[in-house]
């Protein structure tokens, strides 16, 4: 029998839930020579601020167990960039869901940004970073507080007529409640979980491997905890919930979306291995086969 991967979510058609997390996959661009992009459900473009980013000194990745850690610090040609020469240049190519993920150093910044991306005919949905500092408020992330969240949130669905997700740092005690404030504040959908805060140290030169000291944790090693958090908030809240974080098979997709996830990202696998999504993809049938599956959609949030 023919599987169902297809998966609606905000009024878009998924061909399948598998998606490249943001910063992973650059623009899509990059790996068009490698394989057919339109094989993907959708794309989360790199992160992008208002600015043009040369983002933090090297060294800025590092290989950690299960994973790897990364400090690049939002390095990315700004948003006139993003609207005016890689969506278009993308579009000649994709078919599929093409996810912007922005970020932002104060509300305002934010705003504009997403006013910006709205408008850009490409892009179907807005997904707002909200693990940036809060220059207006000591440096503290706004993803980790509910009230900063949900003003982010608000003035972002004030400016866009597009779905807006909003993608949720884990490094908080109780990430429900920051998802929460941020439907509350009009967020149609939430991304689950962006990295963790994490460090590695050269005991020879007694220095931190990372030139920032410290960066974000991802990687196999991840896909417990984000599992976790993808079910609590799934199971209370009403807006639907992409599943991320430590994403590396057929099987992790199976799993997210039992959790609660509609659509799933694979991040880090796609730096170890290019081809892991069209992997995945192409395993899913099989799978879900064994399983007795024969529509995706049918899983989602049943555990």
């Amino acid at each position: 029998m023919v599987k169902d991967l297809g998966i609606s979510l905000c009024g878009l058609h998924f061909a399948n839930p598998v998606v490249p997390a943001s910063g992973t996959f650059g623009f899509g661009l990059e790996l068009a020579d490698a394989f057919d992009l339109n094989l993907l459900g959708g794309i989360s473009l790199k992160g992008t601020t208002r600015e043009a980013r040369y983002g933090n000194p090297t060294p800025r990745i590092a290989e950690a167990c299960g994973g790897m850690l990364n400090a690049v610090g939002l390095q990315n040609p700004g948003i006139d960039a993003l609207v005016e020469d890689k969506v278009p240049a993308l579009r000649k190519i994709y078919r599929g869901v093409v996810i912007a993920n922005i970020s932002g150093f104060s509300v305002g910044e934010y705003a504009a940004c997403c006013a910006r991306a709205d408008a850009c005919e490409g892009i179907d949905v807005l997904e707002v970073n909200v693990s940036c500092p809060n220059v207006h408020n000591g440096g503290m992330a706004f993803g980790t507080d509910p009230q900063a969240a949900a003003a982010v949130t608000r003035a972002v669905r004030e400016v866009s007529r597009k779905p807006v997700f909003v993608k949720l740092s884990p490094n908080v005690s109780d990430i429900v409640s920051i998802a929460r404030a941020c439907e509350d504040a009009g967020a149609d959908g939430l991304t689950l979980v962006n990295t963790f805060l994490g460090m590695r140290i050269d005991i020879r030169a007694r220095r931190p491997v990372l030139a920032n000291g410290t960066g974000g944790y991802s990687g196999r090693a991840i896909f417990p905890v984000a599992l976790r958090m993808v079910h609590q908030v799934a199971h209370a809240c009403r807006i639907p919930v992409m599943g991320c974080g430590g994403v590396a098979t057929a099987a992790d997709v199976i799993e997210m979306m039992m959790a609660g996830a509609s659509v799933v990202q694979v991040g880090s696998e796609n730096v170890r291995n290019p081809y892991a999504c069209p992997e995945i993809i192409a395993a899913l049938p099989e799978l879900m086969d064994k399983l007795g599956i024969d529509k995706l959609s049918d899983i989602i949030a049943t555990v």
